[in-house]
Formats: structure tokens, sequence, C-alpha cells
């Protein structure tokens, strides 16, 4: 028995030698000749992604781009973007690539490379400001027709309003007669390049309900469209049309027989075509171009007072208002051409944490000319400037160098700004002002200048010290009210609190429906009171507003405090 296992674990001794042998010669080099042979690893095919994984990588880049970036893309410059642009965007994969797109994005639409200033860039977030403010119809004014066309191409030249609708005698081409319209309005460009001259644009509010649709049907306007007998036109009264053949035409209109002829312009094909350009990316005229400003001032010697405030326009997108206050006392004045003049040279930038370049630097020249005979009453006012950028949310340096010209004195100031960003779900306000000027611009000044902030003229009080004699400007927008079912406008009210530090005594308190509060929408409110201090004892104030949706059942408590001398 013991000779049987012996046998047996030698057998299997020896197989075990054969095979490991076996394996060693298919494994190691071949040692049979003087050369040595490698064997080289099989090669491996990629295979193609399956639907899960490419499904997998879509979400992840999906997820990178839930950041500004999207919203950049999606809202800031969803209109003036072009299809290539938005393709090579989308296959960046680190914010440092998007951040490098986004600054060459403007620098190609520089149309003054020379200087520092990037004017379609800050025409265009003007526009958006503008759209916001007078557009919105329970959706943002930038996402409307009506705004998508002025942001894209600016002011028309003329606007043909019908804002209540009514009465309207037709022109030939559609058809003459009289008929009863819904609201309308008609927008004339006299050139648009790569789309033609006398470009008319017609928008229509077939909802009554502020929201007005671009259209390529001039008939759309038409309220008795529908109604039997109703709105003839001219053929039709004379009964050598019916009404009825309207809504056999092939050309995508509703109009009737037109009266001596179709102009070139209502050609089907015409009004198609110009429907389409007028819905895609204007051309890029301007190349790349690369700037680089540099600053070694390290003086601190001319006082001056910084503010900033933040209003936002889309979700990725706020305009941030950099004040600069100066005493005229700490200025000098040299006499020249016989007036005492103060020049104070200005340099500011932007960057991110780690010092890249957020915006374009800006540099400015502050100029204060006073009569010989009042200089010593100039020199007890203030000067003050203002520069509007827009940035997205997020942490960034602010760096200004100022330099009186005069006497040389410098300041260099540094400080860090945190712009927020606005969440569409939720109620948000803008800086809370208090301002030393407050009052309405004319209609070619909104959103354009300083210390303009839509369509009101703002200007901060910076040190946000008063007199007596002086009025308190209080101004602030509030965003992302709830809309009431019923009359699709916010609901909700504002409670003003005015009180002396150090005491409990109100010195005035009063509350007001936001509904009541001048061109008041869901989208957007403005809070603009004018506030005499003539009653006020000298001391320190704080003011506080408490903002309540009650659609939505939130509140904001904003306040701000100033001392009144």
């Amino acid at each position: 028995m013991k000779a049987t296992r012996v046998s047996i674990l030698c057998v299997s001794l020896a197989a075990a030698i054969c095979f490991f042998a076996a394996a060693q010669d298919q494994t190691n080099p071949t040692q049979n000749s003087n050369k040595i042979e490698v064997r080289k690893p099989k090669e491996t095919v990629a295979k193609p992604l399956t639907d899960k994984q490419k499904k997998k990588q879509e979400e992840k880049l999906k997820k990178e781009l839930e950041t500004p970036y999207r919203k950049w893309l999606n809202e800031d410059v969803a209109y003036i973007i072009t299809d290539e642009e938005r393709a090579a965007f989308k296959r960046l994969q680190t914010d440092d690539e998007r951040e490098q797109f986004i600054e060459n994005f403007w620098l190609r639409r520089d149309p003054t490379p020379d200087t520092v200033e990037n004017e379609f860039k800050e025409e265009h977030y003007r526009r958006i400001a503008y759209a916001n403010e007078h557009f919105a119809s329970g959706i943002p004014g930038w996402k409307t027709d009506r705004g998508r066309i002025y942001i894209t191409f600016g002011p028309p030249d003329e606007i043909d309003a019908h804002p209540s609708g009514g009465t309207y005698e037709r022109p030939p081409e559609e058809g003459g007669g009289e008929t009863s319209t819904y609201p309308f309005e008609q927008w004339r460009y006299r050139y648009i390049e790569d789309i033609g001259n006398n470009i008319i644009i017609e928008f229509v509010d077939t909802t009554m309900s502020g929201e007005y649709r671009m259209t390529s049907d001039p008939s759309e306007k038409d309220a008795l469209l529908y109604v039997p007998g109703a709105g003839l036109t001219l053929m039709e009264q004379m009964g050598l049309s019916d009404k009825s053949q309207r809504f056999n035409n092939t050309d995508g209109t509703h109009l009737g027989t037109p009266f001596g002829g179709l102009p070139e312009s209502m050609n089907e094909f015409n009004r198609i075509e110009q429907f389409a350009k007028l819905q895609q990316a204007p051309k890029i005229k301007f190349t790349d171009l690369e700037a680089v400003v540099t600053s070694r001032i390290s003086y601190d010697t001319l006082p001056m007072s910084v503010r900033v405030d933040y209003f936002p326009v889309t979700d990725a997108s706020v305009l941030t208002y950099i004040t600069l206050q100066f005493n005229n006392k700490d200025l000098q004045f040299q006499s020249k051409e016989g007036v005492q003049k103060a020049v104070v040279n200005i340099y500011g930038r932007v960057t991110t944490m780690t010092r890249r370049m957020a915006v374009n630097p800006f540099e400015e020249t502050v100029e204060v000319n006073a009569p010989p005979s009042m200089l010593q009453e100039y020199a007890k006012q203030k000067s003050i400037y203002q520069k509007t950028l827009p940035l997205k949310p997020g942490l960034y340096r602010l760096n200004i160098v100022a330099k009186d010209v005069v006497g040389g004195n410098m300041n260099n100031y540094e400080m860090a700004i945190t712009v927020p960003q606005m969440d569409s779900e939720k109620l948000t306000s803008s800086s809370l002002i208090l301002a030393d000027l407050l009052e309405n611009v004319p209609d070619r000044s909104i959103g354009a200048g300083m210390f303009v902030v839509g369509s009101n003229k703002v200007r901060p009080r910076v040190d946000e010290i008063f007199r007596r004699d002086e009025k308190l400007g209080i101004y602030m927008k509030v965003y992302n009210f709830g809309s009431d079912e019923a009359t699709r406008k916010p609901s909700g009210q504002v409670e003003y609190e005015l009180t002396r530090d150090g005491s409990n005594d109100r010195i005035f308190d009063f509350t007001e429906d936001v509904a009541t509060l001048p061109d008041a929408s869901t989208a957007q409110v403005t809070i603009a009171k004018l506030y005499p201090l003539k009653d006020l004892e000298p001391g320190k104030y704080t003011l506080r507003l408490k903002i309540t949706d009650r659609n939505r059942k939130q509140t904001l408590t904003p306040s701000a405090q100033f001392t009144v001398t």
C-alpha cells in the first residue's frame, strides 16, 4: 500500500516538472541558437464605447458645465456665440481652458483693440440690462423675443408701438381695409449687416399678457382673423375675394389678397430668409488679441474711498459697480489756462485670487476744474468716479492705483470682492445703495454712463455721510418674486425702518405693497426712494428693510448705516 502511494507521488511530481518546463519554454527567450528571441505581448484593440459608457461621459460633461460656465454659454452669450464656438466650448475639459476661451471670445469682438476698453462687451451687457428692465413679462427680459433682437442688433431706428391694439388700417400689401388688432410693435432697422436694408420686425402679444412674440406672418396681429364677416380686406369688401381663402395660403400667412401687388419684402422666401437670419449669431469681425498691463506702485499717500455694488443681470453675470471718491482738499491744484486744475490718473484691474485677469484692466483720468475765485469752496467738495464691469459670480482681487498728477501722491489699494450668485429659485437682491443723487434718466441714456443703473442715475455716497440739507436716496433691485396664479404679478411687501444708533426709537417705519411699485414684475422690482434729512438730528442711523415674497414665503432683510452731520 505504501509502495503504491510512493509510486503515485513520483508520477505526479514528474508531471508537474514537465508542465513547468513547458510553461517556461513559452514565456522565456528561446535558448536554441546564438540569438535571443523576445516574444512581444499581444496587441489589444480598443473597443468602441458602449451606449452606457457614452451616456456616463455625457453626464460627466453636463455636470462639469453645471457651473457659471454653463450660465455664460446658455444665457450671457446665447444669442451672439456661433455654432462653431459653442461646439468648441463644449469640448473643453478644464476651467482654465474655459477661462481662456471666454477671454478670447470677447477679445475677438473688441472693435478698438488698441485700447483697454472692450466696447462690444460693455454694450452687450448694457443691452441685457435694458432688456431685463423693459421686456420682462413673467420671464426675464433677455429671454423674450424683443430682448433677443435688442441684445443681438441693438436699439431699432424706429418703433411703431400699439400697446393696446385696437383699430388698425392695413397697408395695401396686407390687403387694405380696417380691422382690430392685438397689441403689437414694429421695429425698423435702416440696415443690419448680412441681412439687408429697411428691416422691419413685428412682435405680437396674442395672449394679452405682455409677452410679445416675433412673427413672420403680418396677419397674426389681426384679432378678427377668425371672426366671419369681420375685419375684411378691400378685395373682400368688393366681393373679389372670400375671407375663407386666407386659410388656403401656402406662403405661411393668413393674409388677404394684396391690393395693388405684393412688394419684394413680402415675398415668401424673403420673409423666411430674414426670419432665419434674425435668429443667427452675428459674424465675428475682429481677431484674437492679448493685452498685458503691469504696475509696480507701492505708495499710499493719496486718501481714497472705494465702494463696490452688485446688480445681477443673469445667473452667471453680475454688473459690478466700482466707485472711487476723493476729497478735493487732498488734491493739488495747478493754474492752467485761467482755471485751477487737479488731475488724478486711475488704473484698476480685477483678477482671480491666483492673480489671473478676470476682465481687461481699466484706465481713466479724473479732472477737477475750479475758477480761481472759488478754489476754497471747491476744496470742500468731493470728486467721484465709477467703473462698471460685468463679472461672473466668484471671489476676486480688486487692485486700484490712483496718482495725483500735479502733486505726485499715489495710492495702491487692494481688496477682495465677492460677486454674489443669483439663484433663480430664490428671492434675491442687489446691493442696497444710499445715494446723494437719485433721478430718472432719458431713454437714450438707460444703462449707459457713470452712475446709471437701469433707468435711474444712482450716485452712491461712498463715505455714507450726509448733511441735514440733503436727501437720502434709497435704491436697490429685488429679483425672482413668485408669481401670483391669478394676476401673474408679484405678491409681497417692503417694510422700511429707520432708527438712531444707541436708541430703540424708530424715526419712521412704513410698509408698501410690491405690486404698487413702478414696473414691478416677478423678474425684477426696483426700489427707489428719496427721504429728506432736515428733521434728523446729527448722529449715526441704521436703515433696515424687510422684503417679503408672499407666494414663495421668502424674506430678505438688507440694511445700511449712515451718518448725518
